[in-house]
């Protein structure tokens, strides 16, 4: 499909996406392919036209980023189709669309590996191509959540006993122990796995993380005790991810933990309201976080804490089943 044809497809995208969501930024192809493959699907018989871009990362079995996991052979989709968001071709065209993609992938021996995950990025409030995902076997897995600025916590009122403070050098220890506390148990919902060299990756991020000056790192302690714990990256920091979103300047949120036997009295909304009064005080446009879609706890503890849905992953392990 040619450069204007791809131009035309963004163009229309990019208007479909700002009706459903105007949190959702301008679309782009991917400017590192990883593998060269052009998927496109013409417009025909009622089927708008689509293009996608494939990304391939494959990791060495001591990477740190396997710490957080992620399959150690990762294929990622951002497909685009264009169209209106009531046009009923939108389906058809993605599910021609992951067709294609389905046969690039069965030429690359890594997505055959029991460590490989195919996954599709797919805006969250974009229902037309839901079930096309399903249908071709991906999984909505894990959700990126977003708190545009000023939206309140619900108010508490923290027993005595309990104390929010920063985090230091000196809390390297609780710190890890709290974030691999998440992981264990994020990886009973399909997009985690908990990994031989999870807490020593954990562990060099705590140092690096604590290592600066006050760090956006805040540690609940009940008698002196860590029983929870917040994570977040300033906008320096979080370039990463800031794409995702239309609005900037963007941070972002990669933990929060609370010890079970102190779920539900508090905890976490008071770190949350804690990270939130600097937030907004810092001028942080967009707040984003990662939380698996299936965790009973996340969904509804993060609605309260102002954020909502603005991407879907989509998954199948390993990648070679995407049917």
């Amino acid at each position: 499909m040619s450069a204007v044809i791809t131009e035309d497809v963004l163009r229309s995208v990019a208007e479909r996406w700002q009706r459903i969501d105007p949190l959702l930024p301008d679309p782009k192809m991917p400017a590192e392919a990883g593998c060269g493959a052009q998927l496109a699907v013409a417009g025909a018989n009622g089927r708008p036209p689509a293009v996608g871009g494939c990304r391939h990362r494959l990791l060495e079995p001591d990477a740190a980023e396997l710490a957080w996991g992620a399959a150690a052979s990762q294929f990622w989709l951002s497909p685009f189709v264009a169209g209106d968001p009531a046009e009923p071709g939108i389906g058809a065209a993605l599910d021609e669309l992951l067709v294609r993609w389905r046969a690039h992938l069965a030429d690359e021996p890594a997505s055959a590996a029991a460590d490989s995950q195919a996954t599709v990025r797919w805006p969250s409030r974009d229902i037309a191509g839901v079930r096309a995902l399903l249908q071709h076997g991906l999984q909505p897995l894990a959700v990126i959540a977003a708190r545009p600025a000023g939206r309140p916590v619900p108010p508490t009122a923290p027993e005595p006993s309990l104390r929010i403070r920063r985090a230091g050098p000196g809390d390297v220890a609780a710190v890890t122990e709290l974030t691999v506390e998440v992981v264990r148990f994020d990886q009973h919902f399909g997009s985690v796995r908990m990994r031989p060299q999870a807490e020593r990756a954990h562990w060099r991020e705590a140092e690096q993380t604590l290592a600066v000056p006050r760090p956006w790192t805040w540690l609940a302690e009940r008698d002196g005790y860590p029983v929870g714990l917040v994570v977040a990256q300033p906008p320096d920091r979080a370039g990463w991810i800031a794409p995702s979103s239309r609005q900037r300047p963007v941070a972002y949120l990669p933990t929060m933990s609370v010890r079970p036997e102190e779920r539900g009295t508090g905890v976490g909304t008071a770190l949350v309201a804690e990270l939130h009064r600097e937030l907004d005080a810092a001028g942080v446009a967009v707040t984003l976080l990662h939380h698996a879609q299936l965790n009973p706890l996340s969904a509804p503890f993060w609605n309260r804490m102002g954020y909502r849905p603005l991407w879907t992953n989509w998954e199948i392990r390993p990648a070679g089943a995407l049917r």
